[in-house]
């Protein structure tokens, strides 16, 4: 049996799909307003529960001239104005432990980055926040191994625990997404997301480059992961992506969620059946 994960008014791993979505990074409070605004109109047309994301501090940059975010303090402010305006629970990323208390102050899910989710002072400090966590599937783990930053939460107090795939290292630059990760990361009994936008990215070209990632490939990643029987996707979206200021190449456009979503939501609910009857003992 699934662990239910509540975040707000959300039960991530129900039969119910969710989506994590927002800017990469936090921007100017007119985009991340837009942007906002454009989700809850998307919720309350096609009955999904959102989860806004948006990065405070982006650590990762390819270049210390990139843009990285307004801070943890500037950050969380800006966060709690969108969840106090439109009742969205939020989410952000933390890369070191003395941001956990912090911005687990108004955020209601805390996200390790695939790149530090062996990070064992991270997770514990995340952990002991009481807030939920969001354990990003590092590149270079088999999806089984996930077991381990899973544990490492749970040890230290909080089972809150939701994970997301979003691609494996490939060759030089480029992702895969292998369907039996789904497979794997479900049987360890928690919520599964898959971050659909960050699995096109292409590593070591700028994200302002076009070429930084194959947005062509999101309609057919996105039905793949949820035919395999995620419980949410997670969709970076942006008001006009090509100026965003970090994953230009892989956000959607706010504008077109919708109709991208209609689908996905379709193929959930043709899972959920398919799932429900495999669950049904033969008479």
């Amino acid at each position: 049996m699934k662990k239910i994960v509540r975040v707000g008014n959300i039960e991530c791993g129900s039969e119910e799909l969710f989506l994590i979505s927002g800017p990469c990074v936090i921007e100017d409070e007119k985009i991340m307003m837009a942007t906002a605004e454009k989700l809850r109109e998307v919720s309350e047309r096609l009955k999904i529960k959102i989860i806004y994301k948006s990065s405070f501090q982006k650590d990762n940059r390819s270049s210390l001239k990139y843009y990285d975010g307004p801070g943890l303090a500037k950050g969380v402010q800006m966060l709690a104005k969108v969840k106090e305006q439109f009742g969205f629970p939020v989410l952000t990323d933390i890369h070191y432990p003395d941001q956990a208390a912090a911005a687990g102050e108004v955020c209601d899910v805390l996200q390790i980055p695939a790149y530090l989710c062996m990070q064992s002072t991270l997770m514990v400090a995340a952990a002991k926040t009481g807030r939920a966590v969001n354990i990003k599937h590092g590149q270079f783990l088999a999806p089984d191994n996930m077991k381990h930053p899973v544990n490492k939460c749970v040890e230290a107090g909080n089972d809150q625990v939701i994970l997301t795939e979003r691609g494996f290292t490939f060759g030089y630059n480029d992702l895969v997404v292998d369907p039996r990760s789904f497979y794997h990361m479900n049987a360890l009994g928690y919520p599964v997301v898959f971050d659909i936008t960050h699995s096109i990215r292409k590593y070591g070209i700028p994200s302002a480059d076009s070429k930084g990632g194959a947005r062509e490939f999101l309609p057919v990643l996105s039905r793949a992961g949820v035919a395999a029987g995620v419980d949410g996707v997670f969709i970076e979206t942006h008001p006009d992506p090509e100026k965003a200021l970090c994953d230009a190449a892989s956000q959607l456009c706010v504008y077109d969620l919708e109709e991208f979503l209609k689908p996905i939501i379709e193929l959930h609910q043709v899972e959920v059946k398919y799932r429900n009857r495999q669950l049904v003992p033969n008479l």
